[in-house]
């Protein structure tokens, strides 16, 4: 039995703590009136900040369908002509600062929401991960099953929180969703938006927030059952147990499959309500798989260098650091396939979303690549460093801050515009669930064998060379 150590345990607790102070401050510190916004603004150009904005640039390169933080202020910037734009180049109009006003406000709930979603979508994409394992009846695997349970512990924590946030999105308590205000589909209103009238049928908030409830409930449900079901066949006589577990890892992947692509309709593209990929569910799942893989090789490099999980051997890290070669190119392939046919073809409300990216985000869209693709790849090709602990934990943290940068530019341009950084709430954030999940899924290890016992596959895994 794995002892979760009173040193990690406070660690996380401290994470947690200076988390959720660092959360506190960073929505105490957001500007409240447009006095402050003209300070924040006149700052950032007199140091040729990043965020520096004349107006002919926000006119320029805001485009009125997915931008905006604010719906009032999407359709004022919409709807300035030439002649008010070159006003504007004298100074910050009081249209332009309560537009940065509202995109300066929703940077707390964003960085929240970067580190929610990433957090989230890894823990259920390592669960869906064992699932695969379980469905295909996969040897080499099971002694790793106790490592992706205790991580798909963390799934309730995170859960009731994201609950939460949609709850408070759905009701109005941040302007993160430009499709939700007030106006959008009523073409009497000065906020009628046609483009999101044709799409109400899918964005209208009590769909999203059912929708949003269904899934997160749906994937706890399938986990408790999955746990319940894998510890009883520990002492079990019988295959009863491990059958029920087969035929539930059956019906989650076909549930999952269909949720993991709305959801990231939903929570991500739905921040960019005028633009769409098809390709979208299959690039964001590629960001979790490989996220996911990685999670799992680094808490069992962890749990091998305390003494337990004697059973896994070399061959066991050189699989899981394959998975997470290949998904790494996967993951690619997808984004190139994506950028690619997009600026390709070069259709407006198509290469809106990568024009906002190139102009504002560039170091970080472009620096994706060699953390995401080129030194995973480089390091990982050679079949010796994939059995070194080392390096694989190394190649793991380079691939997590990659794929956590991959999500920030994903939600940051359709709810802060230009006005990004990362500062105390963007690393406030990361703590606090780093905190949690360290407690959660250490916990979880804590109160169950490490090796599942009772699967009719433990012999052939435990005697697994490559």
């Amino acid at each position: 039995m794995y002892q979760f150590s009173s040193k990690l345990k406070i660690s996380a607790i401290a994470l947690m703590v200076i988390g959720l102070i660092g959360i506190i401050i960073g929505f105490v510190s957001a500007p409240s009136t447009e006095a402050e916004v003209a300070e924040i603004l006149a700052h950032q150009e007199s140091h040729g900040a990043h965020g520096n904005t004349h107006a002919t640039k926000e006119i320029a390169h805001h485009d009125a369908h997915a931008e905006e933080a604010s719906h009032d202020a999407h359709h004022e910037v919409a709807k300035h002509d030439a002649h008010e734009a070159g006003a504007h180049t004298e100074g910050h109009s009081d249209h332009h600062l309560a537009h940065v006003l509202h995109q300066l406000q929703n940077r707390p709930w964003a960085a929240f929401y970067v580190a929610l979603f990433f957090f989230t979508f890894v823990t259920v994409v390592v669960f869906a991960f064992l699932n695969i394992q379980r469905v295909a009846q996969a040897g080499w695997s099971i002694v790793l099953f106790r490592v992706m349970e205790g991580i798909s512990g963390f799934l309730p924590y995170v859960s009731a929180i994201f609950i939460v946030f949609l709850v408070i999105t759905a009701f109005h308590g941040n302007h993160l969703f430009v499709w939700m205000a007030d106006g959008t589909v009523d073409p009497t209103s000065a906020n009628y938006d046609e483009l999101i009238a044709n799409k109400s049928a899918w964005l209208n908030t009590p769909r999203w927030l059912i929708s949003g409830i269904i899934y997160l409930v749906g994937w706890n449900v399938f986990r408790y059952l999955n746990r319940k079901y894998s510890l009883l066949q520990d002492n079990a006589g019988d295959l009863v147990n491990y059958y029920k577990n087969y035929k539930i890892g059956v019906a989650f992947l076909a549930f999952f499959i269909f949720t993991e692509s709305m959801s990231v309709w939903d929570w991500i593209m739905g921040l960019d309500p005028h633009w769409f990929s098809t390709l979208f569910g299959w690039y964001v799942l590629a960001t979790g798989l490989v996220s996911a893989l990685t999670v799992i090789a680094m808490v069992t490099v962890y749990l091998k260098s305390k003494g337990y999980l004697e059973v896994v051997n070399n061959s066991h890290l050189h699989d899981l650091a394959k998975f997470m070669f290949g998904f790494s190119i996967f993951w690619s392939y997808l984004w190139f396939a994506q950028f690619m046919l997009i600026w390709y073809a070069d259709m407006p409300e198509e290469t809106v979303y990568f024009v906002q990216r190139f102009d504002d985000y560039k170091l970080l869209f472009l620096g994706m690549i060699p953390l995401n693709f080129i030194l995973p790849v480089l390091l990982l090709v050679n079949s010796d460093f994939k059995r070194i602990p080392q390096i694989v934990l190394g190649v793991g943290t380079i691939i997590l801050v990659g794929h956590y940068i991959d999500v920030f530019v994903m939600i940051m341009p359709g709810t802060v515009g230009d006005q990004w950084g990362f500062g105390i709430t963007e690393i406030a954030s990361i703590l606090f669930f780093l905190g949690l999940f360290i407690y959660a899924v250490f916990t979880t290890l804590s109160k169950a064998p490490l090796i599942a016992k009772g699967n009719p596959f433990l012999h052939e895994s435990e005697h697994f060379h490559y």
